[in-house]
């Protein structure tokens, strides 16, 4: 590879990496080519996008980004693939279910919302984080929930109260 197109490898990465607020890092070597590909498949159903990457190259690319990766270069050694995703836990929701047939992908790290994290030891953690979708309906929810229970009381208020005056209304007839 000549350094002209080491420079616009390390451009292109640095440009997914602005672009991408969730970026997971992982180690697929082990993977047969029939498990890559399965793999693959999962990533794109999921909405996630999967890049094999040389780690220098990405070293560098985190560098020139604007975002601060903190510790996560530190994780670059061995196979390196890289996951984006517009969605926070998908990439490993992905890896999580991948790995109920293969001991593999290995996450190595991961960049969410400008938090990090280092360690497949993360990765149930990871899994557990809502989306901001998730979120979103959560606080809708809530915010709903006292509301319905006025109204519940008001309807079941009224039919008490009508009961009342019928049965009133009864004895004295």
């Amino acid at each position: 590879m000549t350094r002209e197109e080491k420079s616009q490898v390390i451009e292109a990465l640095t440009a997914q990496l602005a672009d991408n607020p969730n970026i997971y890092l992982a180690d697929i070597s082990g993977l047969n080519a029939g498990s890559t590909s399965d793999l693959r498949r999962a990533c794109y159903k999921a909405n996630v996008q999967l890049h094999v990457v040389k780690n220098t190259l990405l070293a560098k690319a985190m560098e020139a980004s604007d975002k601060e990766f903190g510790d996560l270069p530190s994780v670059l050694k061995g196979n390196t693939s890289v996951m984006y995703s517009e969605t926070g836990n998908a990439p490993a929701k992905v890896i999580k279910n991948f790995r109920k047939k293969s001991d593999k992908p290995l996450l190595k790290g991961a960049f969410i919302a400008e938090a990090i994290y280092i360690g497949d030891e993360q990765l149930d953690m990871l899994v557990e984080i809502k989306s901001k979708d998730e979120v979103i309906g959560d606080i809708i929810g809530l915010l709903q929930s006292p509301a319905k229970n006025v109204i519940s009381a008001l309807k079941s208020s009224g039919g008490k109260l009508a009961g009342i005056l019928k049965t009133l209304s009864e004895k004295e007839g």
